[in-house]
């Protein structure tokens, strides 16, 4: 598969990951509903998406009615996406564990890109969008 150029995206290959997602691990979950993390996971919600907490200073409890997972290994379900609310050195790691649990999808949030991360992800055939948001790029692609 030949690398994707990430500074920018086609609506159709946003629509099909959109599309093609059904449940999605949200590492950097937050309590907090001022948080953008917070509030995109319950607009996913809205939209008919499973959304699954992940954050380690919140496992075991429930967040919008879902448990939280301190890392993406535990998820114990299926997940299509990994969408990344950390920050860009962080999201590499989290490639790496997206691609060990079999993600189809990796969705880095805006202000977050990691190159090495999206180029080891995409070898390994998943499929990358860095510095977007979905709560943004939904209402666009689908009116």
């Amino acid at each position: 598969m030949k690398p994707l150029e990430h500074k920018r995206y086609s609506s159709e290959f946003l629509k099909e990951v959109l599309s093609e997602t059904k449940t999605i691990a949200l590492v950097g979950a937050s309590a907090n509903a001022a948080r953008d993390s917070h509030e995109v996971m319950q607009y996913m919600q809205r939209r008919g998406y499973r959304v699954i907490p992940v954050n380690p200073g919140l496992a075991d409890k429930k967040l919008l009615g879902e448990t939280v997972y301190a890392k993406l290994a535990d998820i114990p379900d299926k997940v299509d996406m990994v969408e990344v609310f950390r920050n860009s050195e962080a999201a590499g790691p989290v490639c790496d564990e997206a691609i060990a649990i079999g993600a189809k999808y990796i969705w880095m949030q805006l202000g977050v890109a990691n190159e090495e991360g999206a180029a080891r992800a995409e070898a390994a055939g998943l499929k990358v969008v860095m510095n977007r948001c979905p709560k943004i790029e939904i209402p666009q692609l689908f009116r």
